[in-house]
């Protein structure tokens, strides 16, 4: 009740006043429970994605035919790519552009930004995969082994079978994380697959297993892009460098286009080949267990 008071500008008082003639215009109720803690009746429950929906189509079809030029730039993607990657360059958006406010929304799944009623969805799809006018590639996904420099220095990480016997970390929503690396690098490390997860050992988005992997916890797989700015500081180290992954990340727009969402797309755009090339497997310096000397160009 009082977070839909806030989104009105009303008291929550009025919101529940506004219930209760809703519930005896319908004639059954829409919440049981205590006022503290309110849970959906079946009733409401069969209600309520009905209605998100038609809301949805008609804050959609207002927007299409309203001034362009005002309201927020819905941005919808990833939460880790949103933390790790986008907010921390938003700020030269907001520089350049201090007239556009972007509205960050994050998806687990989103294939389609219309579905995802945004104006403009940053996802991941299969490389080569973008063949429509609505979609943009911005780079590809590179794939690699990271680890704290405290870990590295117990953890002699020169091959890809050293990681057999390690604590690695894994991510529930990409669970495949580490097959994929092991496909892309042609790693013959069958354990490292096969074996149960330890307790632990499994974190619900990529940003906590990124933190675990700064903490020395272990050993996790990662995006170059999500990583970037840890291994420039030293927080992480990637001895086995990267590899692409088979995956791009690509920017889909709306249907109908308007002028704040192409600057915003060059802008994306520009950050984008601005990214730095990922580091690949060593070439040299093999016999430096933080893996500080020598990388091949991959992912260009």
């Amino acid at each position: 009740m009082s977070a839909a008071a806030d989104e009105l500008s009303v008291t929550p008082g009025a919101i529940s006043r506004q219930v209760r003639q809703l519930e005896q215009h319908l004639g059954v109720p829409l919440f049981d429970g205590t006022k503290a803690r309110p849970t959906l009746t079946p009733a409401a429950r069969m209600l309520q994605p009905v209605l998100t929906t038609a809301f949805a189509h008609i804050a959609d079809t207002v927007r299409e035919i309203s001034d362009e030029g005002r309201g927020p730039l819905d941005v919808t993607c990833f939460s880790t790519f949103t933390v790790k990657w986008l907010i921390p360059r938003l700020f030269d958006f907001q520089a350049r552009h201090p007239g556009i406010d972007v509205r960050l929304r994050t998806t687990d799944t989103g294939s389609d930004a219309d579905r995802e009623h945004c104006d403009l969805l940053i996802t991941a799809e299969e490389a080569n995969g973008v063949q429509d006018a609505a979609a943009q590639r911005l780079f590809p996904e590179c794939l690699g082994p990271v680890l704290s420099p405290e870990l590295a220095r117990r953890v002699a990480l020169h091959r890809p079978v050293d990681l057999a016997g390690q604590p690695l970390l894994h991510t529930r929503t990409r669970r495949n994380a580490w097959a994929m690396w092991a496909a892309a690098a042609g790693a013959p490390v069958p354990t490292l697959l096969s074996a149960p997860l330890p307790p632990g050992s499994e974190f619900e988005h990529y940003y906590f297993t990124l933190e675990a992997a700064v903490r020395g916890l272990g050993i996790a797989v990662a995006p170059w892009h999500l990583v970037t700015d840890d291994v420039r500081s030293g927080r992480l180290l990637a001895p086995l460098g990267f590899v692409a992954s088979g995956y791009d990340y690509v920017l889909r727009h709306r249907a109908i286009s308007h002028p704040r969402m192409d600057v915003f797309c060059m802008w994306l755009q520009m950050q984008a080949k601005a990214a730095s090339i990922p580091p690949g497997p060593q070439e040299a310096g093999q016999d430096d267990p933080l893996g500080r000397a020598g990388s091949a160009a991959c992912c260009s």
